[in-house]
């Protein structure tokens, strides 16, 4: 968070998270062969590059996409919602992977078989919406030991749940876990186009 990146958003998502901010990602967009994509993120001259959804692994040339921006020298990551397998994911992609609480309505899609895929320098994100998601969430965090598999980011649902709120619990209960905001939202609000 806080690097200039580009993002590639793929369309299609299969879960229906009741707090998604980007239903827009559901349908529509346009179709673009993977070597036009890379010169549209190359025309920003980026260092970082996200490739998020929707879910993007439910595209089936996402995989390619990922090891050809690898290949062109960015420093690529990939968001995921977590319900759709890792294996194949290029190694030298960052992973950050969503664990799905119960407050999403789609809890029972993670797929925890996929925590076997994370390296120390991937994510495990939380989006969480109450107090309940966030207890849910703490519990996670012993029962699969995942501050030892790699970074742990709780994140409030934007417009939900008070940013200081979840700020003091993580406190009063001293998590091993990072803090985020969506840094975009914050500044350009809910403008897709950015």
């Amino acid at each position: 968070m806080g690097f200039p990146t580009v993002f590639v958003r793929l369309t299609g998502c299969p879960l229906r998270c009741g707090y998604c901010d980007t239903t827009y990602a559901f349908k529509g967009g346009k179709w673009m062969e993977i070597p036009d994509i890379c010169q549209q993120v190359a025309a920003y001259q980026p260092r970082h590059v996200t490739v998020t959804g929707g879910e993007p692994l439910a595209q089936k040339e996402a995989l390619p996409l990922l090891a050809r921006l690898c290949d062109a020298g960015y420093e690529v990551s990939l968001e995921t919602g977590g319900s759709m397998d890792l294996r194949g994911v290029d190694s030298r992609v960052v992973k950050v992977m969503d664990i799905k609480t119960p407050g999403s309505g789609e809890a029972e899609k993670n797929r925890w078989e996929n925590l076997q895929q994370l390296s120390p320098r991937d994510q495990i994100k939380f989006v969480i919406c109450d107090r309940e998601d966030y207890d849910w969430a703490r519990a996670q965090l012993r029962e699969h030991e995942l501050p030892r598999r790699c970074e742990v980011l709780f994140s409030p649902v934007q417009g939900g749940l008070a940013p200081e709120a979840l700020a003091e619990w993580i406190l009063q209960d001293k998590l091993p876990v990072r803090f985020q905001l969506q840094l975009h939202k914050i500044l350009w609000g809910d403008e897709a186009g950015r």
